[in-house]
């Protein structure tokens, strides 16, 4: 596993009403701080990315749909330097998590559900763009190619 990053089996109670997703507590021993709450939708097939924070973690579940998260690790001196590492994140009770990603870290995701799936992220601090760096889905310098998702 990347260094820092972290994946938390997460609960959902299901009966013939509807169901119930935990994703984040303030008593969880992963919590750090609250700085906002938002959704993001990925259309199926669509990447987007990459990201990296500079000082921002993110707390990412998927209630709704399905996705592939992909993170790359180009931190100087990080014990895991050149890592690339792929997570599946989404309403089914095997997926259903909450993926911790560190600052410094390159992310995208991918939809892979028909239609939109919805991504819920927990971050300890408010968006700010100017802590943010991006790169096109294709950059050189990530070792990462996105597969084609059948729509």
């Amino acid at each position: 596993m990347i260094d820092g990053v972290v994946r938390h089996p997460l609960r959902q109670f299901i009966d013939d009403r509807g169901r119930t997703m935990h994703m984040l507590r303030n008593d969880d021993p992963h919590f750090r701080a609250f700085g906002e709450i938002y959704f993001s939708g990925v259309n199926q097939g669509k990447v987007k990315g990459w990201y990296r924070h500079r000082e921002k973690t993110l707390n990412y579940a998927v209630p709704t749909g399905t996705i592939r998260v992909v993170i790359y690790d180009d931190r100087a001196g990080s014990p895991t330097h050149g890592r690339l590492e792929e997570f599946r994140l989404g309403e089914g009770e095997a997926d259903y998590a909450l993926l911790t990603i560190p600052p410094f870290l390159w992310y995208g995701i991918q939809g892979l559900a028909p239609g939109v799936s919805i991504i819920a992220n927990c971050s300890d601090l408010p968006n700010d763009p100017n802590e943010s760096d991006r790169k096109p889905i294709d950059a050189a310098d990530v070792p990462y190619r996105w597969p084609a998702v059948a729509v």
